[in-house]
């Protein structure tokens, strides 16, 4: 069988989960993974733990894994958790943050602007990539990697602001309110609106998936 490096085998697993090409709520059987993706059995072991630790999967039996169905509960709870512990991170970062770092993140902006043909992963990405650099200025690791592990939980839900929302263009709105109250040192403003901005983007989740999925 041909190898795959480990990053492109996580990368294809992490797309075939949030495109549905795997079975929500069953055992995934690394076997037939294995042949699935042409690797053998430790490479997919490998990947499958790595993304239970992020959040992709959950365990199942006492040593299998699934991918577990989307539930407004679980995106609830992730962007409640977001709403608190981001703005306390940016009030952090604000004090500290430079030109190189404020240019940095407009780039990114620029980059979302001109997304078409962008796929969902690369948006999700962009958008880690543009807050992430606001706050790492923070130098408060323990608390960013906590932010870092909540994004990666949520990218679970990415298509669905993404497709199914239409709320890319109601975000980069928000994302640029946010970066002109940063540039000019507001920090109680740039908490307020990085509040909110989480805040509406999880309400209209939640509100879609109780809707749609009955959960």
């Amino acid at each position: 069988m041909q190898k795959q490096p480990a990053q492109q085998l996580y990368a294809k697993i992490k797309l075939d989960i949030r495109s549905n090409q795997l079975p929500v709520g069953e055992p995934l059987k690394q076997e037939a993974l294995s042949k699935r993706y042409g690797v053998s059995r430790i490479p997919i072991r490998d990947v499958l733990q790595r993304l239970k630790n992020e959040g992709w999967l959950t365990g199942s039996g006492k040593r299998g894994v699934m991918v577990p169905p989307f539930t407004a509960g679980e995106a609830e709870d992730l962007y409640m958790m977001r709403m608190y512990l981001e703005p306390l991170l940016l009030g952090h970062a604000i004090p500290k943050l430079n030109q190189q770092t404020l240019g940095k993140a407009a780039d990114f902006l620029a980059v979302i602007d001109q997304s078409k043909g962008l796929t969902i992963e690369e948006l999700g990405e962009l958008n880690w990539q543009f807050h992430a650099c606001l706050y790492e200025a923070a130098n408060r690791p323990t608390l960013f990697n906590t932010v870092a592990a909540l994004h990666q939980q949520c990218g679970r839900y990415i298509g669905f602001h993404s497709q199914k929302l239409n709320y890319l263009e109601a975000s980069q709105k928000e994302h640029y309110q946010l970066l002109d109250a940063v540039k000019q040192k507001q920090l109680n403003r740039g908490k307020n609106i990085l509040k909110a901005h989480i805040s509406d983007a999880g309400e209209i989740l939640v509100e879609y998936l109780l809707q749609s999925l009955h959960f």
